[in-house]
Protein backbone atom coordinates (compact mmCIF):
# COMPACT_ATOMS: atom_id res chain seq x y z
CA UNK A 1 0.00 0.00 0.00
CA UNK A 2 2.97 2.44 1.01
CA UNK A 3 4.63 2.14 -2.43
CA UNK A 4 1.06 2.21 -4.10
CA UNK A 5 0.71 5.85 -2.38
CA UNK A 6 4.41 7.24 -2.81
CA UNK A 7 4.47 6.22 -7.13
CA UNK A 8 0.51 8.17 -6.77
CA UNK A 9 2.46 11.51 -4.96
CA UNK A 10 5.32 11.06 -7.88
CA UNK A 11 2.78 11.26 -10.42
CA UNK A 12 1.14 14.03 -9.11
CA UNK A 13 3.61 17.06 -9.84
CA UNK A 14 1.63 19.79 -8.44
CA UNK A 15 1.54 22.17 -5.18
CA UNK A 16 -1.24 21.30 -2.72
CA UNK A 17 -2.28 23.37 0.02
CA UNK A 18 -3.89 21.60 3.56
CA UNK A 19 -5.47 24.33 5.85
CA UNK A 20 -7.20 24.26 9.32
CA UNK A 21 -8.17 27.19 11.76
CA UNK A 22 -5.37 28.39 13.67
CA UNK A 23 -6.71 27.53 17.06
CA UNK A 24 -8.90 24.40 17.56
CA UNK A 25 -10.34 23.84 21.41
CA UNK A 26 -12.08 20.64 22.77
CA UNK A 27 -12.34 19.20 25.95
CA UNK A 28 -15.37 19.55 28.06
CA UNK A 29 -16.27 23.33 29.26
CA UNK A 30 -14.09 24.70 26.36
CA UNK A 31 -16.56 27.42 25.56
CA UNK A 32 -15.29 29.84 28.00
CA UNK A 33 -12.44 30.54 25.69
CA UNK A 34 -14.34 32.60 24.54
CA UNK A 35 -13.67 35.66 27.00
CA UNK A 36 -10.05 35.13 24.90
CA UNK A 37 -11.35 36.54 21.52
CA UNK A 38 -9.71 39.79 21.25
CA UNK A 39 -12.35 42.60 19.95
CA UNK A 40 -14.99 45.29 20.55
CA UNK A 41 -17.90 43.72 19.07
CA UNK A 42 -19.41 40.58 18.10
CA UNK A 43 -22.22 39.43 16.15
CA UNK A 44 -23.56 35.58 17.33
CA UNK A 45 -25.19 33.73 14.98
CA UNK A 46 -27.28 31.32 15.95
CA UNK A 47 -30.27 28.95 14.60
CA UNK A 48 -33.41 27.58 16.57
CA UNK A 49 -33.74 27.65 20.54
CA UNK A 50 -31.92 24.52 21.75
CA UNK A 51 -28.76 26.66 23.00
CA UNK A 52 -30.83 28.97 24.36
CA UNK A 53 -32.84 26.37 26.83
CA UNK A 54 -29.90 24.57 27.70
CA UNK A 55 -28.21 27.77 28.85
CA UNK A 56 -25.13 27.82 26.35
CA UNK A 57 -26.60 30.93 24.54
CA UNK A 58 -26.64 32.82 27.35
CA UNK A 59 -22.70 31.94 28.36
CA UNK A 60 -21.58 32.14 25.06
CA UNK A 61 -22.98 35.83 25.35
CA UNK A 62 -21.68 36.22 28.70
CA UNK A 63 -18.53 34.97 27.92
CA UNK A 64 -17.86 37.08 25.32
CA UNK A 65 -18.72 40.35 27.47
CA UNK A 66 -16.69 38.92 30.03
CA UNK A 67 -13.48 39.79 27.15
CA UNK A 68 -15.07 43.26 26.85
CA UNK A 69 -17.08 42.59 23.73
CA UNK A 70 -20.53 44.34 22.78
CA UNK A 71 -22.98 41.60 21.47
CA UNK A 72 -25.29 41.21 18.77
CA UNK A 73 -27.45 38.17 18.52
CA UNK A 74 -28.58 37.15 15.26
CA UNK A 75 -31.53 34.18 16.07
CA UNK A 76 -33.20 31.96 14.15
CA UNK A 77 -31.39 30.13 11.27
CA UNK A 78 -33.28 27.79 9.69
CA UNK A 79 -32.11 24.69 8.72
CA UNK A 80 -30.80 24.23 5.21
CA UNK A 81 -30.53 27.99 5.13
CA UNK A 82 -31.46 30.28 2.66
CA UNK A 83 -29.76 33.23 0.42
CA UNK A 84 -32.54 35.68 1.97
CA UNK A 85 -31.22 34.36 5.41
CA UNK A 86 -27.69 35.14 4.76
CA UNK A 87 -28.67 38.76 3.18
CA UNK A 88 -30.69 39.86 6.19
CA UNK A 89 -27.86 38.67 8.88
CA UNK A 90 -25.17 40.52 6.49
CA UNK A 91 -27.37 43.57 6.79
CA UNK A 92 -27.39 43.28 10.74
CA UNK A 93 -23.15 42.76 10.28
CA UNK A 94 -23.09 45.95 7.94
CA UNK A 95 -24.57 48.21 10.70
CA UNK A 96 -22.84 47.26 13.89
CA UNK A 97 -19.58 46.32 12.26
CA UNK A 98 -18.15 43.46 14.45
CA UNK A 99 -14.85 42.53 14.37
CA UNK A 100 -15.66 38.96 15.40
CA UNK A 101 -18.45 36.56 13.99
CA UNK A 102 -18.98 34.08 16.42
CA UNK A 103 -21.38 31.07 14.87
CA UNK A 104 -22.52 28.60 17.10
CA UNK A 105 -25.15 25.56 16.17
CA UNK A 106 -25.32 23.04 13.65
CA UNK A 107 -23.98 23.16 9.78
CA UNK A 108 -26.63 25.49 9.38
CA UNK A 109 -26.20 29.01 11.40
CA UNK A 110 -22.09 28.00 10.84
CA UNK A 111 -22.63 27.85 7.30
CA UNK A 112 -25.13 30.82 6.65
CA UNK A 113 -22.72 33.13 9.21
CA UNK A 114 -19.96 31.96 6.73
CA UNK A 115 -21.67 33.46 4.02
CA UNK A 116 -22.51 36.74 5.82
CA UNK A 117 -19.38 37.19 6.23
CA UNK A 118 -18.34 37.67 2.67
CA UNK A 119 -21.36 39.96 1.89
CA UNK A 120 -20.70 41.71 5.66
CA UNK A 121 -17.31 42.76 3.75
CA UNK A 122 -18.28 43.00 0.41
CA UNK A 123 -21.85 44.53 -0.02
CA UNK A 124 -21.48 44.58 -3.30
CA UNK A 125 -21.08 41.18 -4.52
CA UNK A 126 -23.63 38.77 -5.71
CA UNK A 127 -24.64 35.26 -4.55
CA UNK A 128 -23.79 33.81 -8.05
CA UNK A 129 -20.27 35.22 -7.45
CA UNK A 130 -19.68 32.92 -4.26
CA UNK A 131 -20.93 30.29 -6.35
CA UNK A 132 -17.57 29.96 -8.02
CA UNK A 133 -15.41 27.18 -6.16
CA UNK A 134 -12.40 29.02 -4.65
CA UNK A 135 -13.14 32.39 -6.18
CA UNK A 136 -13.91 34.65 -3.13
CA UNK A 137 -12.95 37.74 -1.80
CA UNK A 138 -10.07 38.01 0.33
CA UNK A 139 -11.85 38.03 3.99
CA UNK A 140 -10.32 39.32 7.33
CA UNK A 141 -10.69 43.12 6.24
CA UNK A 142 -13.47 43.72 8.73
CA UNK A 143 -13.62 40.57 11.18
CA UNK A 144 -12.24 37.17 11.94
CA UNK A 145 -14.65 33.77 12.52
CA UNK A 146 -15.41 31.51 15.27
CA UNK A 147 -17.38 28.72 14.61
CA UNK A 148 -18.53 26.34 17.79
CA UNK A 149 -20.35 23.32 16.34
CA UNK A 150 -23.47 22.06 18.58
CA UNK A 151 -24.10 18.96 16.13
CA UNK A 152 -21.05 16.32 15.65
CA UNK A 153 -21.77 15.66 11.67
CA UNK A 154 -20.81 18.93 9.46
CA UNK A 155 -17.67 19.85 10.81
CA UNK A 156 -18.24 23.17 9.20
CA UNK A 157 -15.99 24.32 12.30
CA UNK A 158 -12.81 23.31 10.09
CA UNK A 159 -14.14 23.53 6.92
CA UNK A 160 -13.74 25.93 3.71
CA UNK A 161 -17.29 25.02 3.33
CA UNK A 162 -20.74 26.07 3.45
CA UNK A 163 -24.21 25.13 1.92
CA UNK A 164 -26.69 28.04 1.09
CA UNK A 165 -29.72 26.88 -0.30
CA UNK A 166 -31.84 28.45 -3.13
CA UNK A 167 -35.43 27.82 -2.49
CA UNK A 168 -36.55 29.62 -5.89
CA UNK A 169 -34.64 26.44 -8.00
CA UNK A 170 -34.74 24.40 -5.05
CA UNK A 171 -30.95 23.82 -5.12
CA UNK A 172 -28.70 23.32 -2.43
CA UNK A 173 -25.23 25.20 -2.99
CA UNK A 174 -21.88 23.83 -1.70
CA UNK A 175 -19.72 27.14 -1.33
CA UNK A 176 -16.29 26.06 -1.30
CA UNK A 177 -13.13 28.43 -0.74
CA UNK A 178 -10.29 28.54 2.50
CA UNK A 179 -10.97 32.40 2.74
CA UNK A 180 -13.97 31.14 5.04
CA UNK A 181 -12.13 28.22 7.10
CA UNK A 182 -12.47 29.85 10.18
CA UNK A 183 -10.06 30.95 13.01
CA UNK A 184 -11.04 29.57 15.64
CA UNK A 185 -12.82 26.81 16.06
CA UNK A 186 -14.62 25.73 19.45
CA UNK A 187 -15.46 21.58 19.86
CA UNK A 188 -17.18 21.48 23.25
CA UNK A 189 -18.69 17.98 23.98
CA UNK A 190 -20.99 19.41 26.20
CA UNK A 191 -22.99 21.25 23.83
CA UNK A 192 -24.08 17.94 22.41
CA UNK A 193 -25.11 16.07 25.43
CA UNK A 194 -28.65 16.33 25.15
CA UNK A 195 -28.88 15.80 21.45
CA UNK A 196 -32.06 13.85 19.72
CA UNK A 197 -30.99 10.39 18.76
CA UNK A 198 -32.26 11.22 15.09
CA UNK A 199 -29.66 14.15 14.86
CA UNK A 200 -26.98 11.82 16.61
CA UNK A 201 -28.07 9.35 13.69
CA UNK A 202 -28.16 11.75 10.86
CA UNK A 203 -25.04 14.02 11.57
CA UNK A 204 -23.04 10.95 12.71
CA UNK A 205 -23.46 9.11 9.46
CA UNK A 206 -22.68 12.70 7.55
CA UNK A 207 -19.53 12.20 9.46
CA UNK A 208 -18.76 8.79 8.20
CA UNK A 209 -19.74 10.05 4.82
CA UNK A 210 -16.93 12.96 5.08
CA UNK A 211 -14.08 10.37 5.97
CA UNK A 212 -15.02 8.13 3.76
CA UNK A 213 -15.60 10.38 0.78
CA UNK A 214 -12.05 12.14 1.28
CA UNK A 215 -10.24 8.73 1.88
CA UNK A 216 -11.40 8.11 -2.11
CA UNK A 217 -11.21 11.13 -3.37
CA UNK A 218 -8.98 12.48 -6.25
CA UNK A 219 -7.33 14.75 -3.65
CA UNK A 220 -6.55 12.49 -0.68
CA UNK A 221 -2.72 13.04 0.02
CA UNK A 222 -0.93 11.94 3.26
CA UNK A 223 -1.78 14.95 5.19
CA UNK A 224 -5.87 13.96 4.97
CA UNK A 225 -5.75 9.79 4.77
CA UNK A 226 -4.53 9.68 8.78
CA UNK A 227 -7.68 12.06 9.79
CA UNK A 228 -9.88 10.17 7.42
CA UNK A 229 -8.76 6.75 9.09
CA UNK A 230 -8.88 7.93 12.42
CA UNK A 231 -12.29 9.85 12.22
CA UNK A 232 -13.83 6.25 10.37
CA UNK A 233 -12.28 4.19 13.07
CA UNK A 234 -14.40 6.75 16.11
CA UNK A 235 -17.35 6.22 14.24
CA UNK A 236 -17.16 2.82 13.49
CA UNK A 237 -16.31 2.75 17.53
CA UNK A 238 -18.73 5.07 19.32
CA UNK A 239 -21.68 5.94 17.26
CA UNK A 240 -23.98 3.20 18.03
CA UNK A 241 -23.31 4.06 21.83
CA UNK A 242 -23.64 7.77 20.99
CA UNK A 243 -27.18 7.03 19.72
CA UNK A 244 -28.20 5.15 22.83
CA UNK A 245 -27.20 7.95 24.95
CA UNK A 246 -23.68 7.10 26.12
CA UNK A 247 -21.85 10.56 27.39
CA UNK A 248 -18.42 9.52 26.36
CA UNK A 249 -19.45 7.72 23.63
CA UNK A 250 -20.89 11.58 22.79
CA UNK A 251 -17.94 13.08 23.62
CA UNK A 252 -15.79 10.88 21.25
CA UNK A 253 -18.14 11.21 18.63
CA UNK A 254 -17.70 15.17 18.35
CA UNK A 255 -14.53 15.12 18.04
CA UNK A 256 -14.43 12.19 14.96
CA UNK A 257 -16.46 14.40 13.25
CA UNK A 258 -14.08 17.47 13.41
CA UNK A 259 -10.98 15.52 12.74
CA UNK A 260 -13.13 13.85 9.46
CA UNK A 261 -13.98 17.84 8.52
CA UNK A 262 -10.13 18.48 8.85
CA UNK A 263 -9.40 15.58 6.22
CA UNK A 264 -12.23 16.41 3.76
CA UNK A 265 -11.80 20.17 3.91
CA UNK A 266 -8.74 19.32 2.11
CA UNK A 267 -9.04 16.66 0.25
CA UNK A 268 -12.47 17.50 -0.61
CA UNK A 269 -15.26 15.16 -1.12
CA UNK A 270 -17.68 12.78 -4.24
CA UNK A 271 -20.85 12.63 -5.50
CA UNK A 272 -22.42 11.12 -2.18
CA UNK A 273 -22.04 14.86 -1.32
CA UNK A 274 -23.06 15.71 -4.94
CA UNK A 275 -26.49 13.43 -4.95
CA UNK A 276 -27.35 14.98 -1.32
CA UNK A 277 -27.04 18.35 -2.41
CA UNK A 278 -29.38 18.51 -5.27
CA UNK A 279 -32.13 16.33 -4.09
CA UNK A 280 -31.79 17.82 -0.31
CA UNK A 281 -34.63 20.65 -1.38
CA UNK A 282 -36.09 18.75 -4.90
CA UNK A 283 -39.41 16.85 -3.72
CA UNK A 284 -42.80 17.81 -2.68
CA UNK A 285 -42.73 15.05 0.02
CA UNK A 286 -40.25 17.21 2.24
CA UNK A 287 -36.93 17.59 2.32
CA UNK A 288 -34.46 15.10 3.29
CA UNK A 289 -32.12 15.78 5.78
CA UNK A 290 -28.19 16.09 4.66
CA UNK A 291 -26.62 13.23 6.91
CA UNK A 292 -29.65 10.37 6.37
CA UNK A 293 -29.40 11.58 2.34
CA UNK A 294 -25.35 10.87 2.32
CA UNK A 295 -26.06 7.28 4.50
CA UNK A 296 -28.92 6.32 2.19
CA UNK A 297 -26.43 7.00 -0.37
CA UNK A 298 -22.97 6.20 0.57
CA UNK A 299 -23.13 2.22 0.16
CA UNK A 300 -24.64 2.39 -3.57
CA UNK A 301 -21.77 5.19 -4.43
CA UNK A 302 -18.97 2.77 -2.79
CA UNK A 303 -20.40 0.09 -5.73
CA UNK A 304 -20.30 2.36 -8.14
CA UNK A 305 -16.87 3.64 -7.64
CA UNK A 306 -15.26 0.66 -6.65
CA UNK A 307 -15.71 -0.69 -10.84
CA UNK A 308 -12.63 2.19 -10.75
CA UNK A 309 -9.35 0.24 -9.17
CA UNK A 310 -7.63 2.65 -7.33
CA UNK A 311 -11.23 3.48 -5.56
CA UNK A 312 -11.15 -0.22 -4.78
CA UNK A 313 -8.31 -0.47 -3.40
CA UNK A 314 -8.56 2.61 -1.14
CA UNK A 315 -11.90 0.76 -0.33
CA UNK A 316 -11.06 -2.43 0.76
CA UNK A 317 -7.81 -0.76 2.84
CA UNK A 318 -10.53 1.38 5.25
CA UNK A 319 -11.83 -2.22 5.70
CA UNK A 320 -8.85 -3.89 6.45
CA UNK A 321 -7.57 -0.92 8.42
CA UNK A 322 -11.24 -1.62 10.67
CA UNK A 323 -10.58 -5.09 10.68
CA UNK A 324 -13.74 -6.05 8.66
CA UNK A 325 -13.89 -9.69 7.36
CA UNK A 326 -12.51 -10.55 3.89
CA UNK A 327 -9.02 -11.75 2.53
CA UNK A 328 -10.03 -10.57 -1.55
CA UNK A 329 -10.33 -7.00 -2.39
CA UNK A 330 -14.17 -7.31 -3.31
CA UNK A 331 -14.88 -9.33 0.32
CA UNK A 332 -13.30 -6.33 1.85
CA UNK A 333 -15.30 -3.86 -0.53
CA UNK A 334 -18.45 -5.97 0.68
CA UNK A 335 -17.90 -6.38 4.34
CA UNK A 336 -17.70 -2.19 4.51
CA UNK A 337 -20.82 -2.10 2.41
CA UNK A 338 -22.48 -4.25 4.79
CA UNK A 339 -21.51 -2.30 7.92
CA UNK A 340 -22.58 0.81 6.76
CA UNK A 341 -26.04 -1.31 5.74
CA UNK A 342 -26.11 -2.73 9.26
CA UNK A 343 -25.73 0.81 10.84
CA UNK A 344 -28.35 2.19 9.21
CA UNK A 345 -30.98 -0.62 9.79
CA UNK A 346 -29.46 -0.09 14.03
CA UNK A 347 -29.72 4.01 13.17
CA UNK A 348 -33.18 3.73 11.40
CA UNK A 349 -32.33 4.97 8.39
CA UNK A 350 -34.26 3.91 5.22
CA UNK A 351 -32.21 1.94 2.72
CA UNK A 352 -34.08 3.66 -0.71
CA UNK A 353 -35.57 6.68 -1.80
CA UNK A 354 -38.64 5.15 -1.91
CA UNK A 355 -38.60 3.69 1.43
CA UNK A 356 -37.90 7.49 2.64
CA UNK A 357 -41.47 8.32 0.94
CA UNK A 358 -40.43 10.05 -2.12
CA UNK A 359 -43.43 9.63 -4.70
CA UNK A 360 -42.36 7.33 -7.53
CA UNK A 361 -44.07 9.78 -10.27
CA UNK A 362 -42.51 12.44 -8.72
CA UNK A 363 -39.05 10.72 -8.57
CA UNK A 364 -39.28 9.55 -12.32
CA UNK A 365 -40.86 13.29 -13.31
CA UNK A 366 -38.10 15.16 -11.68
CA UNK A 367 -34.64 12.88 -11.80
CA UNK A 368 -33.35 13.18 -15.07
CA UNK A 369 -32.82 16.87 -14.23
CA UNK A 370 -31.45 16.49 -10.53
CA UNK A 371 -28.94 13.83 -12.11
CA UNK A 372 -27.85 16.64 -14.48
CA UNK A 373 -27.48 18.87 -11.66
CA UNK A 374 -25.83 16.24 -9.33
CA UNK A 375 -22.95 15.58 -11.97
CA UNK A 376 -22.09 19.99 -12.32
CA UNK A 377 -22.00 19.77 -8.21
CA UNK A 378 -18.69 21.28 -7.28
CA UNK A 379 -18.21 18.08 -5.22
CA UNK A 380 -18.24 15.53 -8.23
CA UNK A 381 -14.76 16.55 -9.59
CA UNK A 382 -13.02 15.03 -6.93
CA UNK A 383 -14.99 11.91 -7.08
CA UNK A 384 -12.47 8.77 -7.61
CA UNK A 385 -14.67 7.21 -10.97
CA UNK A 386 -16.08 10.12 -13.45
CA UNK A 387 -20.28 9.86 -14.09
CA UNK A 388 -22.46 11.11 -16.89
CA UNK A 389 -25.96 12.69 -16.59
CA UNK A 390 -26.80 8.82 -17.91
CA UNK A 391 -24.95 7.08 -15.35
CA UNK A 392 -26.17 9.15 -12.59
CA UNK A 393 -29.64 9.07 -13.49
CA UNK A 394 -29.07 4.94 -13.43
CA UNK A 395 -27.47 5.59 -10.15
CA UNK A 396 -30.19 7.18 -8.77
CA UNK A 397 -33.07 4.88 -9.97
CA UNK A 398 -30.69 1.79 -7.79
CA UNK A 399 -31.05 4.05 -4.57
CA UNK A 400 -34.94 5.17 -5.29
CA UNK A 401 -35.88 0.98 -5.82
CA UNK A 402 -33.01 -0.33 -4.10
CA UNK A 403 -31.53 -2.69 -7.13
CA UNK A 404 -27.86 -3.57 -7.48
CA UNK A 405 -25.72 -1.23 -8.91
CA UNK A 406 -23.83 -3.41 -11.87
CA UNK A 407 -22.65 -0.71 -14.24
Amino acid sequence: MTEVLLKQQKERCYMARFTLPRDIYHGKGCLEELKNLKGKRAVLVVGGGSMKRQGFLDKAVNYLKEGGMEVELFEGVEPDPSVETVMRGAKVMQDFQPDWIVSMGGGSPIDAAKAMWAFYEYPETKFEDLIVPFAFPELRQKAKFAAIPTTSGTATEVTAFSVITDYAKGIKYPLADFNITPDVAIVDPELVEALPAKQVAYTGMDALTHAIEAYVSTLHCAFTDPLALQAIEMVFDYLPASYNGNQNAREQMHYAQCLAGMSFSNALLGIVHSMAHKTGAAFSTGHIPHGCANAIYLPYVIRYNAKNKEAASRYAEIARRMGLDGTSEQALINSLCEKIDEFNVRLNIPKTLKEFGIEENEFKEKIGKIAELAVGDACTGSNPRAITPEEMEKLFTCVYYGTEVDF
